[in-house]
């Protein structure tokens, strides 16, 4: 049952119902009343409702109840005497401004807790103590600085603490089955010690940290995703110990260079927003499994031709924003996407992609481009999207070849203005009247001079040569 914009629960709601669904309403006051019809209820979602108090008896009827939200509203404590067989509390987006021994006392059967968007400055992990099997714990954005207490979690698997005040904990080393722990936006200066051999996945992103050592990771034998993205990092030459990488996100940092060893099992790295001027044919060495790289935003200057041979199952490709001039050569004939947005590109030629018969997205917006290779095309068979604005377009006859070409592929397309010449300026040359009048017109022109110079051939070949005769009407060189 769902009910909307209620000023209290409904009565006469039959005994029978599992699930009731309560949102956007003005309920400011919940008691034993309200629920005690209920027995078989399972699932009670009270989003958004304007909620400021609940009885401490309010659900002790609800023997049955597995699954309680209460997302959302005004409450300033955790609901007391909550159902025994509670499996999934969400108090998200309350005011609730501490978390207490007593409120959880008896649930252990709850595997999911949900208290982010509270106003939790301090916390003591002392209050999970009655919750061994809690799996799930997210303390988001609470605005807390402080922890405190020592609780063995030992079925706990993930655990969200982000935008936060945090900026030492040693605590994680109690939870011996925790595969994802989520530290982003905190104000941590270095990867938390003693972090449990379980761990799956690590976001610390948007932190202070300024260094990554070895000893920081080499514990963390089952790490694949690791994620440090906007912080202060300068080197990560730690990064090798950790051998079962396979995604790494260390955007927006400080680095100038590549580790001088990367995980070999990596699929996805993304370096972008960096300052690395230069990539080499020793910088990817042995990432045979890499299917996505990100280097865009980084003042890129210098590709090297063989810098991608080591990447031979690479199939997206992005490199905006940086300074090349041309498409670097020797790319992994299996990319399907590759992005050169707001570099300083002025010519693509079928050289530059031929043997990308796997792309099918090419980006090369915001570059230097006046015209293109109708060949590309032609060398691209399943090519679908064509990103070309931004561009500086010379809106010649030529041109107009490429957009038959396109429109005879079916290829989306992002065409641009045409730059020149004056008479179709700012025009989309995709659907420019303009230069498709200027090159029938001159197309005409071209099949009357053909035409008026076959007749001419055909009338001096019937005539007998005569040194006399004025030849200037006969200048086949011009004429052809």
């Amino acid at each position: 049952m769902q009910c909307y914009r209620v000023l209290a629960v409904p009565g006469n709601i039959p005994a029978t119902i599992g699930k009731l669904y309560i949102s956007h309403s003005k309920i400011r006051h919940l008691q034993f009343s309200d629920f005690s019809e209920m027995p078989g209820l399972q699932e009670l979602v009270l989003f958004s409702s304007g909620i400021e108090t609940i009885e401490n008896n309010t659900f002790k009827a609800l023997n049955n109840l597995k699954m309680l939200e209460v997302r959302n509203n005004k409450l300033t404590s955790v609901p007391r005497s909550l159902p025994l067989r509670l499996e999934v509390l969400k108090l998200g987006g309350n005011s609730i401004c501490s978390l207490n021994n007593q409120d959880f006392e008896g649930l252990t059967k709850l595997r999911v807790l949900e208290v982010q968007n509270n106003l939790i400055n301090t916390l003591s992990f002392e209050v999970f103590s009655s919750l061994p099997n809690l799996q799930t714990l997210i303390l988001n954005s609470n605005g807390m600085h402080t922890i405190s207490g020592l609780t063995r979690l030992p079925n706990l698997k993930y655990l969200s603490m982000e935008n936060n005040k945090l900026f030492y904990e040693h605590f994680f080393m109690h939870f011996p089955n925790l595969q994802s722990l989520r530290l982003a936006g905190n104000q941590f200066v270095r990867v938390p010690p003693q972090l449990p051999k379980s761990l799956f996945s690590l976001r610390l992103e948007r932190n202070h940290i300024r260094s990554l050592r070895a000893r920081d990771l080499r514990q963390l034998e089952n790490l694949s995703d690791l994620n440090l993205s906007g912080n202060q990092l300068s080197s990560a030459d730690g990064l090798h110990v950790a051998t079962n990488l396979t995604s790494l996100d260390l955007s927006k940092n400080h680095l100038s260079a590549f580790p001088q060893k990367l995980p070999l099992k990596l699929q996805r790295l993304d370096y972008s927003h960096n300052q690395i001027s230069r990539i080499t044919e020793h910088n990817l060495k042995g990432l045979g499994g890499l299917k996505h790289l990100f280097l865009d935003n980084n003042g890129m200057i210098v590709f090297e031709n063989k810098a991608l041979q080591w990447c031979a199952h690479l199939s997206n490709l992005a490199m905006e924003q940086n300074l090349l001039t041309s498409i670097p050569l020797g790319l992994p004939d299996t990319l399907t996407r590759l992005d050169l947005k707001g570099n300083k590109i002025d010519h693509v030629g079928v050289h530059d992609i031929k043997h990308l018969k796997q792309l099918q997205v090419l980006n090369l917006r915001n570059n230097k481009l006046t015209s293109i290779d109708d060949g590309v095309l032609d060398s691209l068979p399943r090519l679908r999207h064509l990103y070309l604005d931004g561009n500086p377009w010379n809106c010649t006859c030529s041109l107009l070849k490429v957009r038959r070409l396109i429109l005879d592929k079916g290829t989306d397309i992002k065409e641009g203005q045409c730059a020149e010449p004056p008479y179709c300026r700012g025009e989309r040359w995709m659907s420019s009247n303009t230069m498709l009048r200027q090159c029938e017109n001159s197309n005409i022109s071209e099949k009357g001079k053909e035409s008026k110079s076959k007749i001419k051939v055909s009338e001096v070949s019937n005539r007998k040569p005569h040194m006399d005769d004025d030849d200037e009407d006969y200048d086949y060189d011009t004429e052809y």
